[in-house]
């Protein structure tokens, strides 16, 4: 029987293609392959006389060649923007609604974090800050010099972590849904409140029963699907389920090993009022302790997936701030 979830997939890829985007995977570092979606225009097909097509040995079914092309810097003329994915998809199906909005006067860079969409590692890091390095480095590779950075959920932590290690790079900050670090008390209150016994249990489900309780706390609208396609998401986003469970031990850190950096970034904190996974008190926390370069707005209506639940309002917001930023960049 056909996978209803795989077979829209070149749909996706179509409609990403024609905003502008296009799949590139590239080698961090011996072992390490990360795939992006780059905008087109970046892409150089390199010649029969000089192609070189370079591959690995996979490490699982969704691992790509590294790609037979290069890419030149993005566009001058256009700011770049990185859309940073969460735990239960991949870029371009996290930032379905958000990269058509964009492309027109950004730049849009879409990664896949490690174990997700193709991008696969030998290391044994699983840690937050090795998705950030690789990430930083392969947006270097890709000749990107500055950006402004979106994060959701576990991008979040990512893109908070890459901002930290390369102050020079990610010149701003957007962030869905997520907080600094997941210290072992948030972890603990957070499941507790959902009801669930680890965050293997919330954000791995292995049945229909899982993933429907998972969507329950995410979205402020009760979200109903026939259970085919639930089997149907399962099968196919929810790959790489032993490194992807290493990923979540990774990410929790201890209480007395955390410290809020002094970030010199602007950071924007982008929130669904409703959310239940990290609720309004956690995020007005953050932006106390972030400091007077952060600001903070609220989306009514809208739980964790704010992004996929209000795309027209998040999109407003979002070009907003971008607009400021550039705005404000172009005044010094």
């Amino acid at each position: 029987m056909v996978n209803l979830v795989e077979a829209q997939k070149p749909l996706l890829h179509g409609l990403m293609k024609l905003a502008g985007i296009r799949p590139h995977s590239i080698e961090i570092e011996p072992g390490t392959i990360m795939n992006f979606w780059v905008p087109s225009e970046t892409i150089i097909q390199k010649t029969k006389k000089n192609k070189k097509i370079t591959t690995t040995t996979p490490l699982s079914n969704n691992q790509c060649a590294i790609s037979p092309e290069s890419t030149t810097k993005p566009d001058p003329s256009k700011p770049v923007v990185v859309l940073i994915h969460g735990f239960a998809g991949e870029g371009i199906v996290t930032w379905q609604f958000q990269i058509g909005a964009l492309t027109k006067k950004y730049s849009v860079y879409v990664p896949d974090l490690l174990f997700f969409g193709g991008s696969v590692t030998d290391s044994s890091d699983r840690s937050p800050g090795f998705q950030a390095e690789c990430l930083g480095k392969g947006l270097r590779k890709l000749g990107v010099e500055n950006c402004a950075v979106v994060g959701f959920s576990y991008g979040g932590m990512v893109a908070f972590k890459m901002a930290e290690m390369f102050p020079d790079l990610v010149e701003a900050l957007v962030v869905s849904g997520s907080i600094l670090a997941m210290t072992d008390s948030i972890s603990t209150t957070t499941l507790n409140g959902l009801g669930f016994s680890s965050s293997s249990e919330l954000l791995l489900p292995t049945s229909v029963k899982g993933l429907k309780a998972l969507l329950k706390v995410a979205a402020y609208k009760k979200l109903w699907f026939p259970d085919r396609l639930h089997r149907d998401f399962l099968e196919v986003m929810f790959t790489n389920r032993k490194e992807r469970g290493e990923l979540l031990e990774g990410l929790v850190v201890s209480n007395k090993d955390t410290t809020i950096p002094n970030f010199p970034q602007r950071i924007h904190l982008l929130w669904g009022e409703n959310d239940q996974i990290f609720n309004l008190e956690l995020a007005q926390n953050m932006k106390h302790q972030l400091g007077e370069k952060t600001t903070f707005h609220g989306i009514d209506k809208a739980g964790h997936l704010v992004h996929l639940e209000r795309p027209c309002v998040y999109n407003k917001c979002l070009k907003q701030f971008l607009t400021s930023l550039h705005a404000e960049k172009a005044q010094k």
